[in-house]
């Protein structure tokens, strides 16, 4: 039983290990577009949308907007 519970402690850790990996990755892929202003510019506007629409969606989806 002693078994079962260590290899399910470190469940968390894989997962944040996994997060980061890919977190990096996609780090990486953008890093070159951060050097150039307009793109920086465009790719936070990227994110600012992407971020916008989720939260947009989840809030109609929960019925939590307030019309």
């Amino acid at each position: 039983m002693k078994d079962f519970f260590d290899n399910l402690a470190r469940f968390p850790r894989f997962l944040i290990s996994i997060s980061l990996g890919i977190f990096f990755a996609l780090f990486g892929q953008f890093k070159p577009l951060v050097k150039n202003p307009v793109s920086a510019i465009a790719l936070v506007g990227l994110l600012v949308g992407i971020f916008m629409f989720l939260t947009f969606t989840l809030q109609a989806m929960l019925g939590l907007n307030s019309v």
